[in-house]
Order: C-alpha cells, then structure tokens, then sequence
C-alpha cells in the first residue's frame, strides 16, 4: 500500500514522501496516529503541489544565501581584539566576536552557532572561519584580526 507521510517516520521516511509499506502498517498505525494519508489521486495531487512550492522556496532561499555569501567574500571582516606588546592577543577569537562584526560591518544577522573558525586564533592576522548556511551550503570567509 502506498501512504503520503506527514510526519518523518523513523527507519521509513521524511514529511512529504510517497512511501509503501504492508497494508497492516498503514491501517493500523502510520493513518490513525496521523503520521500518513492514503495515496489517493486527490493526495497525490496535493503533494506534487507541495513539492512545487517547496522547491521555489529553496530556490529564493539560495539565491539569499548567494548573495550574503557573495557580500561576505568580497572584503575580510575586522575582529578586534586586546594584545600585548608581542603582537599576541589575550584570550582567542570567538565565533560570537565574528558573529558581531559580521552584523556590525556587513548588515548581516547570522547566528554564531552556524560559525566556526578554521585556525585557533592567539595572533594578530588573517584567519579564515566557516559558516554553514545549512544543506550544503557552507562558504569560507576570512576574517582579519586588529589590535584594538
């Protein structure tokens, strides 16, 4: 029997695929639970609609990122951090310290768990640093360390 799931389902499938399974399973579990619907033209119908909508909402989001990650490519963003008289700072450079110039300088709001630096960071320098913008889409920016 084929189902249309409406919920991911463990060791089955993700919300909004066309799944089958032994009749028993869906009628006596994945359909009254509400974890399904039966595959009907009507359903069917309305999952390709989903799907339709679905894709032109991933596309517009990767044009988005496209853009941010075009922005934050074009010039390093300026980390400022305390040093002594060696050049070496005190502490490290953080993901949220990056998460705040990149809001401060480039306009844009990106969360600084999505963040994380390449290079441990103790200098004065250029360092480089990943952000994952989730799927596969992950982009490297430089970052530039300034004494302040």
């Amino acid at each position: 029997m084929q189902v249309i799931l409406i919920q991911d389902v463990d060791n089955l499938g993700g919300r909004n695929e066309l799944v089958t399974v032994k009749n028993g399973y869906a009628r006596n579990y994945l359909i009254p639970q509400k974890y399904a619907v039966e595959a009907s033209p009507s359903n069917l119908k309305q999952l390709q609609e989903k799907q339709k909508v679905q894709a032109k909402k991933e596309a517009a989001m990767l044009a988005q990122i496209n853009k941010v990650t075009e922005v934050l490519k074009a010039s390093p963003v300026k980390v400022g951090a305390k040093t002594g008289t060696s050049g070496k700072i005190f502490g490290s450079v953080t993901s949220l310290q990056i998460a705040r110039a990149i809001r401060d300088q480039k306009g844009y709001e990106i969360d600084r768990k999505r963040i994380s630096i390449v290079d441990e960071v103790k200098e004065l320098g250029t360092y480089k640093a990943s952000i994952d913008f989730g799927g596969s889409n992950v982009t490297e920016i430089e970052f530039e360390v300034v004494g302040e």
